[in-house]
């Protein structure tokens, strides 16, 4: 539609001056016609003869529908230019406006599909953030929760090393010495025992 604008324009151009050009011919034309036939009546007004003045009478009658005919056809071929010219800029107007409602549409097509995309952009964004913020929250509550646990075996690893503590002699050479002793204790109960049991059962069996 762009390239077919100038085309139009230099048509447009090269007719108005042929359209000129025979304006002024028939214009030309007309003005002769009307000075032929006022020389005539010039020439033959003096000589006074019924014959001359005939023949300018005829000839400047002629020449004046002539001249009025040339000038109603310029009339009415100037009317016609102007409703052609009026057609042709209004055909004009029609193109232009459709095209700039083509490219009108276009453009609003590509920003509708722009802020379409900017939208889903902005969407899927705001779905990672609240996702990555769930995440966020989710080990900030299993790191709380490790902590615990890790605060509960410390706990619970301090209570046994003060179990053990209790429970385990300061020298390791004594503890040894006092097992050794108390086992020897014990069989020496054992054996005292063992003694006087059978220094019982000997006078029984006497008896």
């Amino acid at each position: 539609m762009a390239s077919a604008s100038p085309s139009s324009e230099t048509v447009m151009s090269v007719v108005r001056p042929a359209r000129r050009r025979q304006r002024s011919v028939r214009v030309s034309v007309a003005v002769l016609l009307l000075g032929l036939a006022t020389v005539l009546v010039l020439v033959a007004l003096p000589t006074q003869s019924p014959a001359w003045l005939s023949v300018a009478a005829v000839v400047a009658l002629g020449c004046g529908w002539a001249a009025a005919r040339i000038v109603y056809t310029e009339v009415v071929q100037s009317r016609r230019d102007a409703a052609a010219d009026r057609a042709g800029q209004a055909q004009a107007y029609r193109s232009m406006y459709a095209e700039r409602a083509s490219e009108h549409a276009e453009f609003t097509t590509v920003m509708t599909d722009r802020l379409t995309r900017r939208d889903r952009e902005v969407a899927d964004l705001t779905t990672a953030v609240e996702q990555a913020t769930r995440r966020a929250a989710d080990a900030e509550a299993r790191a709380a929760e490790l902590t615990e646990q890790v605060a509960e075996l410390e706990v619970a690893q301090a209570e046994r090393a003060d179990e053990l503590a209790v429970w385990e002699p300061s020298d390791p050479g004594a503890a040894a010495h006092d097992t050794v002793a108390d086992l020897v204790a014990w069989e020496e109960r054992v054996r005292s025992a063992a003694s006087a049991s059978t220094a019982a059962a000997a006078p029984r069996k006497h008896a």
